[in-house]
């Protein structure tokens, strides 16, 4: 028997469990000040210590145990605490207070339950077979990436929160991926069946199958693959690779198995101090239950590791329950569930629903019969009113007159966002550490005077990092009524904003990057810069300038993807994206890419945006394959550059007999008028022939549609993370007036946007709104309209394309090699067959 030395006044204190709740709990232990009274020893069953669940994804795309830990290693050593990694519990001896282990056992005084939950494997006659996994552990995904390396397809049983996750995770790994739900849709707990069939919908376009009311009656060998999925109507799905992700069950065996009260469908039973029926034992987490209740996300277990120190050291800290909305991103895809999202538990409750079948977005709201109470909210598709509509539902905060514009499109007259200062002071900002408004406001008033330092007070936006966006509103909201100026630095090199450097580069005529920090940089800061100014000063100056990115002064600015002039892929081989603008392309131009392709083994891909991208490259061809496309009278289409990408266009008046202007050769003469032009985050266009809108213009930086009367002019638009429609700007112009409406939109743009902000972000954030903008570009209340117009003449002026100013100078070809001292080429690089082309193995 194993018994540690303990002085009288200190108690043997055990914590059986180091997933996220459980470390949380020590975390609260030393951060309280209360490790002092107790000699504290850690079981982790697994071998690693404490990682983060939340991103267990991203073990897959580079991230290994070390970078998803919680703690450095040496962190439980320095606060006394002995961490015993890879030793299971098997038993309890409540009796004797004693816990088991196959290496001894070990007295408790304390004893903290925090054995987390195992995944649910339905009971299948099959699901033992070689090839069936499950998705909870690191161990679990190094399974699934061993089974995965002899596999060509993956299935997963289970289409909720998890199961999603897993799905990505087998997407990730290069298997033609499909989802099998028993229910009749997705994420049954979350959303109904409008957002589920919208949510199918956006992930089967992402080329993952998805099948609902699918009951499997067993599993069996397979005739093409590995295992063969039976179903309840006797069709079949044949697989190498099932992962089940149906669900999680708490771990309570060994909470059973030593007498501690169980509910009736497994979970240890707590009161609201997280003590079970043995006064000596705690259970937090998802193996605990609380008033008939298992809470399966991180920030209810971490409430209950702050309750339960309070019960260890005589706090009066109680659990009362949590909130379960969750934020997510599934796929790619933006998932929100806020409340009584599906409206049942609120008799005579009012929803509105909002449906955009083009954008994919869909959006609910849950209301009181009076409409002045959010009781829930259901979103898919985008997530950007989630935060306001949070604190909508967790203050009480009354509603607008008009509910639904809570939900509506910001040009459908959508109430603004919440403001930091409508929120009460117990407005919940992170859930994940219990962190309210008024929280953050004491520990500025206790002397944090930045973001960082209220983060390390409150530890605010450390855990999901959720968050993050509403934290820094607030922080700044507060310290500024404070009288404290917010710094709004770039970075600790510059003490001005991204506009701020803009101005200082145009009027001076600064045109290189030491020049700037010479005369207006921190002098007591690193004089090389770091990775936010470097590159926000290389697109300011060539905004400005127009030089190529590729001379000796600015190379040092640009990231990867514009040191090379093409984008790395996971591989660490590059893209070549040639222009062809308007996605008009002559057949001598598309022989000549198949050929190029072809000599270099490239994979080819036609885009969304109508161009061809060739992906695969080696650093070392790179100017071998640019030489021939340049030949050929091909140039760079900017797809590795914060620039314009493309303009989409539809045939217009030329083909098509709906068209009223020629949407192909407006297309071509904007892409051509603008490829230059480097901005604070790259710009996508889409011209329509007609109002049919073929090209999805209104989703585009610039969209422009014809009418009979000239073209009709939209703004600030965008796809991607967080969809938003562009909005009508200007209506009949003709061809002169639009490239002039433009050259203004785009270099105000330029003149006054922050580092990586999208169009429409700018659009959002911009003091008087739409109606400013007007004012400034079409109305000229600024008076400076001519020297937008100037400064964009330049840049037209002045193009070159940066590939053929890179392949003719000698010097600038060096960099194009794996290794600075070995010509070879990189030996890391494997590809393997798929579909007739080679992809990364």
């Amino acid at each position: 028997m194993s018994t540690p030395t303990t002085s009288s006044n200190t108690q043997k204190l055990i914590i059986v469990g180091n997933g996220m709740v459980g470390h949380h709990f020590a975390e609260q232990l030393v951060e309280s000040g209360a490790l002092a009274g107790f000699e504290v020893t850690i079981f982790g069953e697994e071998r690693h210590r404490a990682y983060d669940r939340v991103h267990l994804s991203e073990y897959f795309s580079g991230r290994d145990a070390e970078s998803l830990a919680l703690c450095d290693g040496d962190y439980y050593h320095t606060h006394g605490i002995q961490l015993r990694s890879g030793e299971a519990v098997t038993a309890i001896d409540r009796e004797q207070q004693l816990v088991v282990t196959e290496q001894g056992h070990y007295a408790y005084d304390q004893l903290v339950l925090a054995t987390g939950s195992f995944p649910f494997v339905p009971p299948i006659p099959g699901n033992d077979s070689e090839g069936c996994l499950v998705y909870r552990t690191l161990d679990d995904l190094d399974a699934i990436q061993a089974a995965a390396k002899n596999a060509t397809n993956g299935v997963v049983v289970g289409g909720g929160l998890l199961g999603l996750e897993a799905a990505n995770a087998l997407r990730g790994l290069n298997l033609d991926t499909a989802v099998v739900e028993f229910a009749p849709r997705l994420m049954p707990m979350q959303v109904d069946s409008e957002g589920g069939e919208l949510l199918k919908e956006k992930i089967e376009a992402l080329g993952v199958q998805v099948l609902t009311e699918r009951a499997t009656q067993r599993i069996e060998p397979g005739d093409t693959s590995r295992l063969r999925m039976v179903f309840q109507d006797d069709k079949v799905l044949e697989t190498d690779l099932i992962v089940f992700s149906a669900g999680i069950r708490p771990q309570d065996t060994l909470a059973r198995e030593c007498g501690l009260t169980i509910g009736e469908r497994g979970g240890v039973v707590i009161d609201d101090q997280c003590r079970t029926n043995d006064p000596n034992i705690l259970a937090i987490g998802e193996v605990a239950l609380w008033n008939q209740s298992i809470f399966g996300l991180v920030a209810p277990g971490y409430q209950m590791a702050k309750t339960a120190v309070a019960t260890l050291t005589g706090g009066d800290t109680c659990f009362s329950g949590a909130d379960m909305s969750t934020k997510l991103k599934l796929l790619g895809v933006d998932v929100g569930s806020i409340g009584d999202a599906h409206g049942n538990q609120n008799p005579g409750a009012r929803m509105f629903r909002y449906l955009d079948p083009l954008t994919q977005v869909y959006r609910k709201l849950v209301v009181t019969s009076d409409g002045k109470k959010l009781l829930g909210a259901m979103l898919v598709g985008d997530n950007s009113v989630y935060d306001t509509l949070l604190q909508y539902y967790a203050n009480g905060i009354e509603l607008p007159q008009e509910p639904a514009s809570l939900i509506l499109p910001q040009q459908s007259g959508a109430a603004p966002a919440l403001g930091p200062d409508a929120l009460p002071e117990t407005a919940m900002i992170c859930s994940c550490h219990n962190v309210t408004k008024g929280s953050i406001c004491s520990a500025i008033d206790a002397g944090a005077a930045d973001l960082g330092s209220v983060k390390g007070a409150t530890k605010a936006s450390t855990g999901c990092g959720g968050c993050a966006a509403l934290l820094k509103s607030v922080v700044d909201h507060e310290l500024e009524a404070r009288g404290v100026e917010v710094d709004k630095s770039i970075c600790e090199h510059f003490a001005h904003t991204r506009q701020g450097l803009y101005d200082i580069v145009r009027v001076e005529g600064i045109k290189t990057f030491s020049e700037l920090m010479e005369k207006h940089g921190n002098a007591e800061t690193h004089r090389l810069g770091c990775d936010i100014c470097k590159p926000a000063v290389a697109s300011i100056l060539a905004s400005c300038f127009n030089e190529p990115i590729t001379d000796a002064a600015h190379v040092p600015l640009q990231d990867t993807n514009d040191t090379f002039m093409a984008n790395m892929q996971k591989n660490g081989t590059y893209s070549v994206v040639p222009r062809i603008a308007g996605g008009e392309i002559t057949p001598d131009k598309l022989v000549v890419l198949g050929q190029v392709a072809q000599k270099y083994q490239l994979y080819t891909k036609i885009t969304g945006g109508q161009r061809i991208d060739l992906f695969g490259a080696r650093l070392e061809d790179l100017p071998a394959i640019w030489g021939e496309l340049i030949e050929a009278g091909f140039e760079t289409g900017h797809a590795y550059g914060k620039s314009l990408r493309t303009v989409k266009s539809c045939v217009g008046s030329t083909w098509c007999r709906y068209g009223v202007q020629d949407s192909v050769g407006m297309a071509i003469q904007l892409e051509n008028r603008y490829k230059g032009l480097r901005a604070p985050h790259k710009i996508k266009f889409g011209v329509s022939g007609c109002t049919r809108e073929c090209a999805e213009a209104q989703s585009k930086d610039i969209g422009i549609i014809a009418t009979e009367n000239g073209w009709n002019l939209y703004v600030c638009g965008n796809g991607g993370m967080r969809p938003r429609h562009a909005e009508l700007f200007a209506t009949d112009l003709d061809d002169e007036q639009l490239y002039r409406t433009i050259d203004r939109f785009l270099m105000f743009y330029v003149r006054t946007a922050d580092r990586l902000q999208r169009t429409s972000v700018w659009r959002e954030n911009l003091e008087g709104g739409l109606d400013y903008l007007k004012e400034v570009i079409l109305e000229d209340s600024l008076g400076i309209s001519d020297e937008l117009e100037r400064q964009m003449q330049h840049v037209v002026d002045s193009y070159q394309c940066e590939w053929a100013n890179a392949i003719s100078d000698p010097e600038k070809l060096k960099r194009f090699r794996s290794f600075v001292n070995d010509a070879r080429p990189d030996p890391s690089i494997i590809m393997t067959s798929e579909r007739g082309q080679l992809r990364p193995a």
